[in-house]
């Protein structure tokens, strides 16, 4: 039946009714509830550092690192720092040709910040390519006249 009643005749109400309404004896304030949270968070752990010591290894890894990249840069496409963080690690790996295309894709995204176009013309410069530095800034320049 619609709208019967339990036993006893009373009716459920929708929240649970709070029979003591004195304060507790003993209080606590915001900050020990948020330490106390804190201290029961479990940290992550971090990686033990591992030795790579076969190529297989080395490209396995590789490959984990830039699936990760890609992951991150797939669910939030204008996330700048992943982009240059993603061009770095492959810049330390010593694969410039894909260093070059992730800073490329970058400024597909975003052409009008400065900082990439000057991360990327400062990696072509450590590594001693000037005319790939002076393309990066004629482009820079060409498309940012201004700044």
């Amino acid at each position: 039946r619609l709208g019967a009643r339990p036993q006893g005749g009373q009716r459920m109400s929708a929240m649970a009714r709070v029979k003591n309404k004195q304060p507790a004896p003993v209080q606590i304030t915001a900050e020990q509830i948020l330490r106390e949270a804190k201290e029961r968070q479990e940290s992550d752990p971090k990686p033990v550092p591992s030795k790579i010591t076969d190529a297989d290894e080395l490209a396995e890894y590789r490959l984990r690192k830039r699936k990760e990249f890609e992951d991150g840069i797939r669910r939030n496409r204008n996330a700048l720092p992943l982009w240059v963080k993603y061009a770095m690690w492959e810049e330390t790996q010593l694969e410039f040709d894909r260093s070059r295309s992730v800073w490329e894709r970058a400024l597909e995204v975003d052409h009008r910040n400065v900082t990439m176009w000057l991360k990327y013309a400062e990696m072509e410069m450590r590594h001693r390519n000037v005319n790939r530095a002076r393309n990066i800034w004629d482009r820079a320049v060409a498309i940012l006249p201004r700044v």
